[in-house]
């Protein structure tokens, strides 16, 4: 469900014609610090990590790439933040899935527009803006 509204009315300039497919892989803290040191040279656990294929590949395929998600990263950033687990899993989830489809938030415009795309897919599953605090 979740990415299903992250595909939903996707704006990227990527058509993926009738069907997308990606993987996501589910792993505990020291697994994703071993992807995120091997693949972003950072020595640290985070929350998802993105792999998407190359754009002309997506065109052809409909495939968007990988997606990593720590489980305990995920539970862990819900609980401090106060959020409901299910509303932080789906924010992540989707905040990756736009990733695949090419969004990013290196600078602020970007992350604008981003953030935009993710409060506008977590409205449509009747979850609040998880910038507000």
């Amino acid at each position: 469900m979740w990415v299903m509204s992250a595909l939903s009315g996707d704006q990227s300039n990527r058509p993926i014609g009738d069907s997308a497919e990606l993987s996501i892989q589910l792993v505990n803290s020291n697994q994703m610090t071993d992807f995120n040191t091997r693949y972003r040279d950072k020595y640290a656990d985070t929350n998802v990590l993105s792999f998407p294929v190359d754009a002309d590949l997506q065109h052809r395929t409909g495939l968007l790439g990988d997606l990593i998600l720590c489980d305990e990263v995920i539970n862990r950033e819900a609980a401090e933040q106060a959020k409901p687990r299910e509303h932080h899993w789906a924010h992540i989830t989707i905040h990756g899935v736009l990733h695949l489809l090419g969004y990013d938030h290196i600078d602020e415009s970007d992350a604008e527009i981003m953030e935009a795309l993710e409060i506008q897919k977590l409205d449509g599953l009747a979850i609040p803006n998880p910038y507000n605090a």
